[in-house]
């Protein structure tokens, strides 16, 4: 995901303002709610990048939403609404968490399969790939069944892609050479 720049000043800006106050870690689980949160609403997505509904209303449903969310959090999103940049909250979160995991040294892995794993395989992918060299990761899973089969795991810029879909694309290269 393509990241703001606006998302990156404001992350930094949080950031740096929970670590002065030393409360990083509560305002880095509610980033988190808000990145799930709105995740899985389309509507409220829709509700924060609609021009037309006035800033104190925006305001006053969003903290209605995170009511009970920390006094920091709040006057972000607060800061967020009235600076008429609510449609970067999600990405100012995520960019949070992004930083926060940087500074814990908390590795990134995304994981793509054609339908939902189990625990174990997945466990078992990570320690085969040898890709990953920390115990602190933060694993997304990703269900594409476009891929067909196998898998695709991307460890920050490097990637292993198992995909029954790349393997067939392969075989159809082949023969169109010979």
């Amino acid at each position: 995901m393509l990241t703001s720049k606006v998302a990156k000043r404001y992350g930094q800006g949080l950031l740096d303002f929970t670590q002065e106050s030393g409360n990083t870690e509560a305002v880095f689980n509610e980033m988190k709610d808000i990145v799930k949160i709105m995740s899985q609403s389309k509507d409220l997505n829709q509700f924060f990048s609609t021009p037309i509904i006035d800033a104190r209303k925006k305001e006053a449903i969003a903290l209605e939403i995170f009511k009970d969310f920390s006094p920091v959090a709040k006057n972000l999103i607060r800061l967020v609404i009235k600076q008429g940049r609510e449609s970067q909250l999600k990405g100012i979160a995520q960019e949070f968490i992004n930083k926060v995991e940087d500074i814990k040294g908390t590795q990134r892995i995304s994981l793509t399969s054609a339908s939902k794993l189990s625990e174990q395989n997945i466990q078992k992918i990570i320690a085969d790939s040898k890709m990953v060299n920390v115990t602190n990761y933060d694993l997304e899973t990703i269900i594409k069944p476009e891929i067909l089969g196998g898998y695709i795991l991307r460890v920050g810029d490097q990637q292993i892609d198992a995909s029954v879909r790349t393997k067939l694309s392969n075989i159809k290269k082949e023969f169109q050479l010979n």
